[in-house]
């Protein structure tokens, strides 16, 4: 399994940063934080760069849990979201919870983590319903 799951759509990085919002609140998730890369680049070091941006997004039912579990997994909290822009779109990548906890070997939040990654899938699957889109489109 990759370590993201992700999706292209024809679409700039606004509109896929809004996007990809609503759709997460579908699953209990929100927003809780924002990175904007590509200005902190242009502000620190003038260097210009493509959009990027990267979300932070909580559920916090699985926050407390998790935390529960283990007091340590606030190092990979909140689950993160990637949108770059590309030449014909943006991607959206999403973090695959599962895939990042396995080798914890605890039980209790690789329950967690699969739940959280069946709710992410079922968001990269509407958008690919919704916004399908062929390979050769990018």
């Amino acid at each position: 399994m990759n370590y993201h799951l992700s999706i292209k759509l024809p679409v700039n990085a606004e509109e896929a940063t809004y996007i990809i919002e609503q759709e997460i609140k579908k699953e209990g998730f929100g927003i809780v934080s924002r990175f904007d890369v590509d200005q902190a680049l242009q502000e620190k070091l003038q260097l210009s760069f493509r959009k990027y941006r990267i979300l932070g997004a909580c559920n916090p039912a699985f926050a407390v849990q998790a935390i529960a579990a283990d007091d340590k997994i606030g190092t990979i909290l909140p689950c993160n979201i990637m949108i770059q822009e590309l030449e014909t779109g943006s991607e959206i990548a999403i973090i695959n919870a599962q895939e990042i906890i396995k080798n914890t070997k605890n039980p209790e939040l690789i329950h967690i983590a699969k739940t959280i990654t069946k709710k992410m899938q079922s968001v990269i699957e509407r958008l690919n319903i919704k916004y399908y889109v062929t390979k050769n489109n990018f």
